[in-house]
This record gives C-alpha cells, structure tokens and sequence, in this order.
C-alpha cells in the first residue's frame, strides 16, 4: 500500500492498482465521500503511480524522474483544477467553464512523456453549471491515453449525465476501532483520541485536524448553548447571534452531532443529556440532525448566517413545549 494513503483506503487503491497495472483504469474516476477521508491523497497515489516510470505493486517508487517532477510540481502529464484565484486574490467558490475548457484542451494534446495524462478536478461538485456541461462533452468524447480524476465530498451535487460516465469509488468511515488505531499512531493519546473521534462523527482526518486546531472545544461550548436554551437560560437568537459571529458551520456540524447522539441515549432507554425522557422524541431529533446538515450548506447562499442559525435553534427539540423564545 502506498504510504500516501490511510489504511482504511487500501481496498479502493488495491482496486484501482490493478487495473492501472492491467490497463483496465476507466476514463473517469469519481472518488467520493465524506471530507477529511484522504480521497485526494488517493488520488495523488494514483496518479504518482500511473506516471511513475518504474511503479512497484506498493506504488510509485518516488526516484524516478518522473516521480521527482511530480514532487516538484512539474510534470507536464499531470493537471490539477481546484478553486482559482480572484483579482483581489481570494479564492473562488466555483470551477468555470474556463478552467475546463482549459483543461479539455491540454489533454487534447500528446503526452509529453509518451504515456498516460491525469487530471485531478476537485472538489468537483463545485463545477457551476457550465463547467460541468463543458466537462460532460469532455467525458463523451475522451482522448486516449487520458484519465479524469473527480474528487467530491457530495457526489449527489454532480449532473447525474456526469455521474453515470464515471467509474465510482466510495469512500466511507473506516471502522472504529481502526480509526482509533491510525489517530494513536498520528500521536494522540488514547482519551484524546476517543473524544475526538466521538466529536468528528467517527471521521478520523477530521478529528486529527480539529485535535490540533480548538474545535473541538467549540463543540463544548455549543453542548452548554443547547442546554442553556432548553433550560429557559437563553433565547435562539442571543444563540444564533453568537454562532454566526464565530465560525457558524462548523457549530451546526456539532450540533448535528449532538442531536444524533441525545437520539442514540433515548434509543437505548437512557435519560437525554438535554432534559429528554420520551422515545417520540427521537424522531424530532432525526428531523432537527437533517434541518442542521441543511442549514450548514445555506451558510454558503446570502442569506443571513444568523436568520439561518435562528430558524434551526427555534426547531431544536429538547427547547421545550410550544414556540420558541426568540
């Protein structure tokens, strides 16, 4: 297995290494799952080992010089479309049509190397709809000797005309008791390593980036905002108003969790950590889990981070009987 990639990843790479190595690698590979999984990373594994000029079953072999223009960043028969810069140089939050059409038109051309080109487009479903109509006929029409990497997080945002044209590989959340193995050997301590995995929903590369970064103490601080407002000691809106001034997706993906889990301790007949005793409840908290998830991806439209916020906090279960204080 590569060294690139996590374990949780080597049935996929052992998948797609054989096909590299039989000649059997479809034209357009859509890799898919949650974030924070190392789908990129599988990428970057494969493409580093379908250029590589002396490739091994583990891989590339990293000396070739091939492998060494990869690492520099120069191979002439890897592309790579992510977010461009704007003028005031901030990143964009879509692929264009440009960049695809740019793209088309370098695979068009022979490989420099006289094998394979690779493109790694991601995160794909930021395609805006032009692009992904460009990227379609690219699809439809493939050169030789060219493969298209996707890389999404929600693969459902893709044209479903994108979707069928492309050989899928799910990523999903590793078992675990190996997700707790890899975090350890990442150097968190046995506790560290539990809660933070308790936090990420089981995602393991989330919970080593947010062991590192204080989120984790942010979904603390968002456990006592729902106790308070289920108490009666705060309203939804000093809660919106407070979640949207500091990082507010990141406080519904908590939440989320939250929810998921006070539906897990009424499930098993335990009191709820926010007051719920009913097991009727649980479907209110399923409906609240899907209204957070949702809300998280309105933060990205104009509408208002705090009305958004507000509308979800009014609707969290365990605030009571009747309508919400505001």
């Amino acid at each position: 297995m590569s060294a690139m990639i996590a374990p949780w990843l080597e049935p996929a790479w052992q998948r797609l290494g054989e096909a590299l190595r039989g000649g059997r690698l479809h034209h357009a590979l859509l890799i898919t799952g949650p974030a924070g999984l190392g789908k990129r990373a599988l990428a970057e594994a494969l493409v580093a080992a379908a250029l590589c000029q002396q490739p091994t079953e583990a891989g590339a072999c990293g000396a070739c010089r091939a492998c060494r223009l990869l690492a520099a960043g120069t191979h002439p028969d890897r592309a790579h479309v992510s977010f461009a810069e704007r003028d005031d140089g901030k990143l964009r939050s879509e692929l264009t049509i440009e960049q695809i059409r740019t793209l088309s038109a370098r695979l068009a051309l022979s490989s420099q190397f006289g094998g394979l080109q690779l493109a790694i487009i991601e995160p794909a479903e930021a395609m805006n709809v032009s692009a992904a109509n460009a990227l379609l006929k690219t699809l439809e029409e493939p050169a030789s000797d060219t493969i298209m990497i996707l890389v999404a997080d929600q693969a459902a945002r893709l044209p479903a005309t994108i979707r069928s044209r492309c050989q899928r590989i799910d990523v999903a959340l590793p078992p675990e008791r190996q997700a707790l193995a890899w975090l350890r050997a990442q150097g968190l301590g046995e506790t560290a390593a539990a809660r933070a995995l308790a936090a990420a929903a089981g995602n393991p590369g989330l919970a080593l980036a947010w062991s590192g970064d204080g989120r984790l103490e942010l979904g603390s601080a968002c456990a006592g905002d729902l106790a308070a407002l289920a108490g009666g000691r705060a309203t939804a809106m000093q809660i919106a108003e407070r979640w949207a001034a500091d990082r507010p997706a990141d406080r519904l993906w908590f939440a989320a969790v939250l929810a998921d889990e006070e539906a897990q301790r009424l499930a098993l007949g335990e009191r709820g950590r926010f007051g719920l005793t009913a097991i009727d409840e649980i479907p209110k908290l399923a409906a609240w889990f899907a209204k957070a998830n949702q809300a998280r991806r309105l933060l990205d439209t104009p509408l208002r981070p705090e009305l958004v916020l507000l509308e979800v906090l009014r609707a969290w279960p365990a605030a009571g009987q009747g309508e919400r204080r505001i």
